[in-house]
Formats: C-alpha cells, structure tokens, sequence
C-alpha cells in the first residue's frame, strides 16, 4: 500500500529574508555563512555603479554596471529595488527574484533601510526583514577598521551615517544585537525556519490535508 507521505511533495512560497545593519556589523558575514549552511536560499545578486573591490567577482558578488547602464534598467522596470548609498547606486533584478520565490526557494536581500523600505511597500507578504545592531559603536569602528578595506576617511564616513541607519531598526519585523557571531547566527535561521512553516507560505497545505 502506498502512504501520502511516499506520494504527496508539499509546495511552499518561498521567503524573501533581508539582512541590513550599518557597515560593519556583519550582515555580510552573516549572509555568507547562512547561503553556506542552507542548500534552500540562495543570495540575491545587486546591480550597483560602485567600483569592483580586490576579490570581487562580476555576476558573483555583484552585477556591476554604469551609471547610465543603471537608469536604463530603472526606466524599464528591471529593478524591484534600487537605493543610493555613498554615491552609488545599488538595485535588486526583478525577474529572478520572483522566479526563485515561485520555485519555492529563498532569496536572502543584504540591503539597507531604503531598499527594504521598497520591498515592503511591494512585496509585504513575501518579505521578513532583520536589522543588525552592533553592541556598541567602538565595537563598529573596530570591525570596520580590522576589515583593512577603506581609508581612514571612508571609516569616518561610514560611522558618521551608522547612527542615521541605525534609526530605522523599529520597521524591521526582527532586530538582533550581533555580541556574538554563532548566537546570532543561530537566531537568524531559527527566525526563517519559523517564517517557513507560516501557513500562508505553504499554499501546497490544502491539497495535503484533503488527501489525509
């Protein structure tokens, strides 16, 4: 005799999961590691007119593209978000990111306050959004300096605009002090494994009842 359980494959939508901090506090790595440890995410590649850093791979890290590149796809409605932030510009591709969430897996955003503003007013029921607070501002200076990626005038820059960021933290559905790097990453999955098993996110759930 075969069981539902040998024949039925649940459905599920998948969830759009934003990480945003002020630099340095580490969604960054925190995103690195999540894509790391959970085969059913996946990592929302920006577009952004920022010059490409040591390291940094076109299509991997981001999209890079110029300015005028940019507006183009502005105009056409390619982008589902898109923020200025230190004199780029930085967007999210439309396209893959509703494909990704109608195949039923998650797309994690690492964006800021103004593009998870956006996604909100579009995409609410699709959207769970994390802000991530630094124990306290020298703790952020620090990280920011042991990164050895900016100059001394960018870091003040960045610790100048961290405490305008960091007054966004009440519209995020979930806020996390980042002390400690496996606590809060074991908060962040416990927080999308929740998010996960929200009935409205398994649209696959009255087919699965009415074959009990």
């Amino acid at each position: 005799m075969i069981t539902t359980e040998e024949t039925f494959e649940m459905r599920r939508r998948g969830v759009m999961l934003v990480l945003s901090s002020p630099s340095g506090a580490g969604k960054t790595s925190l995103s690195r590691s999540m894509l790391e440890q959970d085969r059913h995410i996946t990592l929302s590649i920006s577009v952004t007119t920022r010059p490409m850093r040591p390291g940094e791979v076109h299509g991997k890290d981001y999209f890079f593209v110029s300015h005028a590149e940019f507006e183009r796809m502005v105009e056409k409605g390619e982008l589902l978000e898109y923020a200025k932030v230190f004199d780029n510009y930085y967007g999210t591709p439309r396209g893959f990111v509703n494909e990704t969430l109608g195949g039923g897996k998650d797309v994690l955003f690492d964006i800021d306050w103004q593009g998870t503003r956006q996604l909100a007013a579009s995409n609410r029921p699709d959207l769970v959004s994390v802000f991530i607070l630094p124990p306290s501002m020298a703790e952020l200076e620090r990280r920011l300096r042991i990164r050895a990626q900016d100059s001394d005038e960018v870091v003040a820059g960045r610790m100048a605009k961290a405490q305008a960021e960091m007054s966004h933290w009440p519209e995020y559905d979930y806020v996390i002090i980042n002390r400690n790097f496996a606590a809060t990453l074991g908060q962040i999955t416990a927080i999308l494994n929740a998010e996960r098993c929200k009935r409205v996110r398994q649209p696959g759930l009255d087919d699965f009842v009415n074959s009990l």
